[in-house]
């Protein structure tokens, strides 16, 4: 029991330093990284958030939302899926960390795009909120086509029962067997 408890305790505390060391070091280079194909240029940083605000917001929601709406998918694989979404999220969960983050590797992110990346945080704040609007309107158009196809079917099941009756007022001695 002992053994065990101190092996829990050794990986919570290399995972609290792994923690600390990407809090320092993944803000910083993400923005070196975003600032170096920015280059100081608004227009670049408003293109450059737009499209991996929209693209890593956008097939992330619909990974998961496959992931958990698909009845064939089970189990793991859910899991799976989730992960890899996340995954591909990782873009603008490494910009939130520089926005919403109180490190100095964060601090330091938020001076380096001030200066070598205008723009790009907003314009991915603006492609997230837009790849958000898709899938939800994605999600409305899926739901209300199922219900209009479910509509459909039931119209149609009452056609065809309508007809068969018809069919039966018309010829009686079908109904009945032959006539004696």
């Amino acid at each position: 029991m002992a053994r065990k408890a101190v092996f829990v305790l050794a990986i919570a505390v290399v995972l609290v330093a792994v923690g600390y060391a990407l809090a320092a070091f993944v803000p910083r280079w993400w923005a070196q990284w975003i600032g170096t194909r920015v280059d100081g240029k608004l227009t670049a940083g408003t293109v450059w958030g737009l499209f991996l605000g929209v693209v890593f917001t956008f097939v992330p929601l619909l990974i998961v939302w496959q992931a958990i709406a698909r009845r064939w998918i089970k189990g793991v694989w859910i899991a799976v899926l989730v992960g890899v979404g996340i995954l591909l999220a990782l873009p603008n969960l490494m910009t939130l960390s520089i926005v919403i983050g109180t490190s100095d590797g964060a601090h330091a992110g938020e001076r380096i795009l001030d200066v070598d990346g205008p723009g790009f945080r907003a314009a991915t704040l603006w492609g997230v909120i837009i790849a958000v609007a898709l899938i939800l309107g994605l999600a409305w158009l899926t739901s209300s086509n199922r219900h209009r196809g479910q509509r459909v079917r039931d119209l149609s099941a009452e056609v065809s029962r309508r007809n068969e009756a018809e069919r039966a007022r018309e010829r009686p001695e079908d109904v009945g067997g032959s006539p004696a």
